[in-house]
């Protein structure tokens, strides 16, 4: 059997390829009914990828056992919503799949990239599956028009059709929900504005025992959560999915904040530590995780520190950065902080706001309202 049907020379029903021109034209028409998959791995989608495509990084354990054939396509999806939706689009409409290079495909070989084995299972569930003949590497040299390239924070918060649906879960934002200012660590700086000279591993990092810091992929990565023995997971983003929710070897905690000044996040910092001390007793490793793990997640550890060990803000701030250096809460988070410490009754340098001693109980106003809100003392222990 041939590698690859061209579509051109074949009838439609056979072939399995799709050229970059036939793309360039439904994307240009802005063609319904079309669902581009992005088959690389995340880093590669988040530095560029074809416009409207969705990304999909499996961890390595789902993959081998989709390779086995023992697990449904499906499964490997968030559940609820997200779940359904991806499964109708696979469904009714046209799927296109590409990696960096797309050079062709044996649907007899046993192959093992996350191309072939979707394709394959794709084809086996009677979706109208393709590849694109080429990959990106050729779509890209011939089309970089229809290329969403470099995104950042600001374009990935004003470009809705570029949706991230994650298998392994980088981002899942269809409806542009959460606005991320969150950078992808491997760019930050440091506070001066100069390349961080030690850039993280993309393991978590262990702020206390039990007490793990981390990005979205961490979370994605059964490897990963073994070998620290990680079974609670506190996930401080609006969509990212819970993506071993239904094995049942994992606790969830879902904080539905967007990374954006005028979030609310401190509200949430009571049932954070709940979850945290909650997973700590049972002697087991918390992972605490927002997208890239330099701003949600990092101001929930902050304030866990603070409360736990009776720390002022900045020297909270100061051991979270020491663990992991490219940290880099938004400005908004940091002011609820203070918020935080004052009614932990800790006296901070940084805090010279003149505060009589009698004008306890504190209040403050939320970031998306002017209501006044009484916050009650926290127990330092």
């Amino acid at each position: 059997m041939l590698d690859r049907v061209h579509p051109a020379r074949a009838h439609p029903a056979m072939a399995i390829s799709k050229t970059a021109e036939w793309l360039k034209e439904r994307l240009e028409a802005r063609a319904e009914g079309l669902l581009v998959v992005d088959c690389r791995a995340p880093q590669l989608y988040e530095s560029s990828h074809v416009e409207t495509a969705i990304n999909v990084a499996i961890p390595s354990l789902m993959l081998r056992r989709l390779k086995k054939g023992n697990l449904p396509l499906r499964s490997l999806l968030a559940s609820g919503e997200e779940r359904e939706r991806f499964a109708r689009r696979c469904r009714s409409d046209t799927v296109l799949l590409y990696d960096e290079y797309c050079r062709g495909w044996n649907e007899n070989a046993d192959g093992g990239s996350v191309l072939g084995l979707l394709l394959r299972r794709m084809k086996e569930e009677g979706c109208k599956a393709f590849y694109l003949e080429g990959g990106f590497s050729r779509f890209q040299a011939e089309f970089p028009a229809l290329c969403e390239t470099n995104l950042d924070s600001s374009s990935s918060g004003s470009s809705p059709s570029a949706q991230v649906l994650g298998l392994g879960g980088l981002r899942i934002s269809s409806d542009s929900s959460d606005i991320e200012s969150d950078v992808d660590p491997s760019s930050a700086t440091d506070s001066d504005g100069s390349p961080l000279s030690n850039p993280q591993s993309s393991f978590p990092v262990e702020i206390l025992p039990n007490l793990y810091l981390g990005c979205a992929k961490d979370s994605t990565n059964l490897d990963i959560l073994e070998e620290f023995g990680i079974k609670y997971i506190l996930n401080v983003t609006p969509n990212l999915p819970n993506l071993f929710e239904n094995a049942g070897e994992f606790k969830y905690k879902q904080i539905p904040i967007s990374d954006h000044w005028s979030q609310n996040l401190s509200q949430f910092f009571p049932e954070a530590i709940s979850f945290i001390d909650e997973a700590r007793a049972q002697n087991c490793g918390v992972l605490v995780h927002c997208l890239a793990g330099i701003s949600r997640s990092v101001t929930v550890t902050v304030a866990y520190l603070m409360q736990k060990l009776n720390l002022s803000m900045n020297d909270a701030y100061d051991i979270v950065k020491m663990k992991k250096s490219n940290i880099s809460p938004n400005f908004n988070f940091m002011g609820q902080l203070l918020d935080f410490e004052r009614t932990l009754g800790i006296s901070s340098p940084c805090d010279n706001r003149a505060v009589p001693a009698d004008s306890q109980p504190l209040y403050f106003t939320t970031p998306t309202n002017h209501n006044v809100f009484q916050l009650d003392p926290l127990e330092s222990t």
